[in-house]
């Protein structure tokens, strides 16, 4: 397994790392995950050891905080130095009005329960999950700060956020002191390619490492969905596709037309060239897979020790192009100064 730096910071996350969220499987939406328990839980942990992946991702929301109390379980009596945990908070886990945001009374809540959750005394990667416009960002930074000079966070991270969210929260740790975010866990995909407008550009300007999720498009990238064929029998797609970004099927069709195609010359499945078109780009860190079982996580892992040529890189680039919005469209035409960052 591949190991990458993590933005800017001194510490390497493999390519690929899992995602916890299928563990639990507690209410319709995550249940549409997956609903892995702790049994299959420690054995999917042992595949992820075996081909080298020790970093997994999860959030106190998921499951309503049984996916950290699942991967807590699962990696009981394992070396924990061995392991990267990466969770989140700022999201609502509760009706009373402090429970939810990133203000210093719920992040240090956030961070004990998960932190008894996981059976663990620290977390490696630490991200805020959403953005929280009422809380200031100096609260909010110095409360991180707080948490890493404690010993319970190591690093920090975003997730969900717009370019200028985060360049203020750096602007901010810049100023006083406070650790920078090193992460940036964002939706990115072949068929969800807006983070390159202005996140991947910021991202390589100031050191954040991209942390992938959802790679395979909200679950429209597995290789079952296919021009003129009804939807798979077996999918989280239908129950969660009002929760995802919509795009029209013609696209769709476009960007797996060009992935059977590369499949057809490579001997790769589709999951997996989606995956590794992802490991190919600048600012990926690692790349989150999810699994509802052994077989989809040892499909994924054959996403690495490969990379597909330029050519391959070309044809699905062109296939998975929008036209993006304003000004975006518009710094197309100004290239000369004002060069993409890919």
């Amino acid at each position: 397994m591949e190991f990458r730096r993590l933005g800017a910071s001194g510490f390497t996350v493999p390519a690929l790392s899992f995602g916890a969220g299928t563990f639990g499987g507690q209410g319709e939406f995550f249940k549409a995950w997956g609903g892995s328990d702790v049994a299959e839980a420690r054995r999917m942990v042992d595949i992820c050891l075996e081909a080298g992946i020790n970093m997994f991702d999860t959030a106190d929301i998921y499951s309503g905080g049984n996916s950290e109390e699942v991967l807590g379980s699962a990696i009981k009596g394992r070396p924990r130095d061995r392991l990267i945990l990466s969770t989140k908070a700022t999201f609502r886990c509760g009706p009373g009005p402090n429970q939810v945001g990133s203000s210093r009374y719920h992040l240090l809540r956030a961070v004990d329960k998960a932190l008894t959750r996981l059976g663990t005394d620290y977390i490696d990667l630490f991200q805020l999950h959403g953005y929280d416009a009422q809380t200031p960002h100096e609260e909010v930074l110095s409360t991180l700060d707080e948490l890493v000079r404690a010993g319970k966070i190591r690093y920090t991270g975003v997730s969900n956020f717009s370019g200028w969210h985060l360049m203020k929260a750096l602007a901010t740790s810049d100023r006083y002191g406070y650790p920078r975010f090193v992460a940036n866990q964002t939706f990115y995909s072949l068929v969800g390619r807006d983070y390159e407008w202005e996140l991947m550009p910021l991202g390589k300007d100031q050191g954040v490492g991209a942390v992938i999720w959802s790679p395979l498009g909200w679950g429209r990238l597995t290789g079952k969905i296919r021009r003129g064929q009804p939807m798979p029998p077996v999918s989280r797609l239908p129950t969660t596709a009002k929760y995802g970004p919509p795009i029209s099927d013609e696209y769709l069709y476009r960007v797996v037309d060009a992935l059977d195609k590369v499949a057809a010359e490579t001997g790769k499945s589709v999951p997996q060239i989606a995956l590794n078109w992802l490991l190919q780009r600048p600012t990926v860190s690692t790349v989150i897979v999810g699994a509802r079982n052994e077989e989809q996580l040892k499909q994924n892992l054959g996403a690495v020790g490969w990379n597909l040529t330029p050519d391959h890189m070309k044809l699905l680039n062109a296939a998975s192009d929008v036209t993006p919005v304003y000004p975006y469209w518009h710094q197309r035409q100004f290239i000369e100064r004002n060069p993409p960052p890919v």
